[in-house]
C-alpha cells in the first residue's frame, strides 16, 4: 500500500472523491467522500451562525439579556414605553447581536454590560431591527446595521 506522499496529486476535487481518515470508533483507516466531509463541516462549524433567542415581554420596563452571536427576536405583547436589551458580559472579538422587534419600544436602552455601545438605537419602531458587532481591542459594541 502506498503512503500519501507516493500518491498522484490532483488539482480539482469532486464531492464523490475520497479522503483517507482514521476512524476512532472503528479503530482503523477508512475512506470518506468529500460530500461527507462537507456535511460534517457544515454541521459543526459555528462561524457566522447566530443562535436564535426568543423573548415575548408582557409589560413595559422589560429587560432581556442576550448571549453571544445571537439573533434576538422580540415579540412584545404590545408597544411599550420602555425596555432594555443587555448585551453579553464576556463577548469575544467580532461577536454579533442581531435584534428584531415586532412592536414599538419608545425608550430603548442597550446595556453594554461593562462595554461601551456606540450608535445603539434609543427607540424601536414596530418591525425595526439593528445589528451590533463587538471590537475587543476597544471593548466596544458598534452598530453595523
Amino acid at each position: 500500500m502506498p503512503t500519501i506522499n507516493e500518491l498522484t496529486a490532483t488539482d480539482t476535487l469532486a464531492s464523490g472523491d475520497f479522503l483517507p481518515v482514521f476512524s476512532q470508533t472503528q479503530g482503523d483507516a477508512r475512506k470518506a467522500a468529500m460530500s461527507v466531509l462537507l456535511a460534517y463541516i457544515q454541521d459543526n462549524l459555528t462561524v457566522g451562525r447566530l443562535t436564535t433567542q426568543y423573548s415575548a415581554p408582557s409589560a413595559t420596563g422589560f429587560s432581556v439579556t442576550v448571549g453571544t452571536n445571537t439573533h434576538l427576536i422580540l415579540t412584545p405583547v404590545a408597544g411599550y414605553a420602555a425596555g432594555t436589551i443587555v448585551l453579553p458580559a464576556a463577548p469575544a472579538d467580532r461577536d454579533v447581536v442581531l435584534v428584531n422587534c415586532t412592536q414599538a419600544v419608545t425608550t430603548l436602552t442597550v446595556s453594554g454590560n461593562g462595554a461601551t455601545v456606540v450608535g445603539a438605537p434609543t427607540t424601536l419602531a414596530a418591525n425595526a431591527y439593528f445589528r451590533l458587532k463587538y471590537d475587543a481591542v476597544l471593548s466596544r459594541w458598534y452598530r453595523v446595521g
